[in-house]
């Protein structure tokens, strides 16, 4: 076996070049944007199968330094919290908690799913636990966390493979399904976005030579000058954070310095020109979070689903129709039935299977279309990102006591 370490500007340019053949594959066949379907997941898929190829035919292993990966997460979430508005966050206060209460009943629902599902198939103890909220709602990270704890309690000495596969495999199905869900809910119920409310991620695809000449280097200047503001104040606050005894993401503390600074320094200095709602910081929250899922989805290492049997693939089947059927019959017709709640149900199709930043580029790839939903760019983050991890953290604990 040849092992193949990319470095990092090499990772970052082969990203680009990833979310590039995504976008001429869109182009080509239309009905990949049709339903939504982003062009980072596209060209992702793409190059995590040549990858698995490589492997699988010539006995090479290619991994990618994903250093450049998790800086572009900051700069996304940050982005996020630039463009909340005050009003924007009160009309979401409503819409959060709802959000919020379903998003944690089917985080019980789902380790129910896996627990009867293994239980059926007959798989070990602990595995169950894997193929629930750790490695789904949890991704990949809770599932490093927690995989050495299970292996230890319940003897799972795969434990890690196996989360690791579900993690993976959840991550390529949540961007899947969102698009092609929020599609078929905006069709049948003759749904559409506010007409001239600018995107808070990207530009219109209808528009996107059209607005060109309104992007000029002071405007992104200006809206990466202050992104890089909240980011440095979000590292210094972090320590102080870490201090306390309290654990945050540091993306996490980026996305509500970014919220706090938004509504008061426009306030304070109301003649600073501020880049809320601008089409600068709009193309750089697109640019972050393409070439971020392009990086996240081209470093999948498919062959670690290799030996894993039909029982994950039978679980994750399960977990999947499940994840459908919740979203159309109960996300969302508790969200209002309306154009908001459609793009959300996008967005749950990536938290509940996948990850926020699969949740959000399904959101974009939705937006994109029919128009803004602001609302649902601040509500579902919080939760995904914050406080369902919390929750899910009290969940696990219970399950492996």
């Amino acid at each position: 076996m040849t092992a193949i370490q990319v470095p990092g500007l090499l990772s970052f340019t082969i990203a680009i070049l990833v979310f590039f053949t995504g976008a001429t594959l869109n182009r080509i066949f239309p009905i990949l944007t049709r339903w939504s379907i982003p062009e980072a997941v596209t060209g992702g898929l793409i190059a995590a199968t040549a990858t698995l190829l490589a492997y699988t035919l010539f006995d090479v292993e290619i991994s990618f330094a994903l250093e450049a990966r998790d800086m572009l997460l900051l700069y996304f979430f940050t982005g996020i919290g630039l463009n909340a508005r005050l009003a924007d966050l009160r009309a979401g206060g409503k819409p959060f908690l709802i959000l919020l209460l379903i998003t944690v009943a089917f985080l019980i629902i789902q380790n129910l799913a896996a627990i009867g599902t293994s239980a059926a198939l007959g798989l070990p103890k602990g595995v169950d636990v894997l193929l629930g909220s750790i490695s789904l709602i949890g991704g990949h990270g809770t599932t490093i966390a927690w995989a050495p704890i299970i292996s230890n309690r319940f003897g799972v000495t795969n434990a890690l493979e196996v989360g690791i596969a579900s993690a993976t495999l959840g991550l390529v199905i949540a961007s899947l399904i969102g698009g092609p869900i929020a599609q078929r809910l905006i069709t049948r119920y003759r749904l559409s976005g506010p007409v001239n409310e600018e995107l808070t991620i990207g530009l219109p695809r209808r528009s996107e030579r059209e607005h060109d000449d309104d992007i000029s280097a002071v405007s992104l200047l200006r809206a990466l000058f202050v992104t890089n503001i909240a980011i440095l104040t979000a590292y210094a606050l972090e320590e102080v954070i870490e201090e306390t005894g309290i654990k945050l993401p540091l993306f996490v503390v980026c996305l509500l310095v970014a919220i706090v600074m938004t509504n008061i320094v426009p306030l304070v200095a109301p003649r600073l020109p501020w880049p809320t709602r601008s089409r600068a910081l709009s193309l750089i929250s697109d640019l972050s979070l393409n070439v971020f899922l392009s990086m996240s989805l081209m470093s999948m290492q498919l062959w670690a689903l290799q030996g894993l049997g039909l029982s994950l693939i039978a679980v994750l089947a399960v977990q999947t129709c499940l994840a459908i059927i919740y979203i159309l019959f109960v996300v969302f017709p508790a969200m209002g039935r309306n154009y908001d709640a459609a793009v959300i149900s996008a967005g749950f199709g990536g938290i509940a299977l996948g990850a926020t930043p699969t949740a959000i580029a399904n959101m974009t790839a939705v937006t994109k279309i029919h128009g803004a939903a602001a609302v649902a760019f601040i509500i579902l983050p919080l939760v995904s990102a914050f406080f369902i991890d919390l929750i899910n953290a009290i969940v696990i604990g219970y399950l492996v006591r």
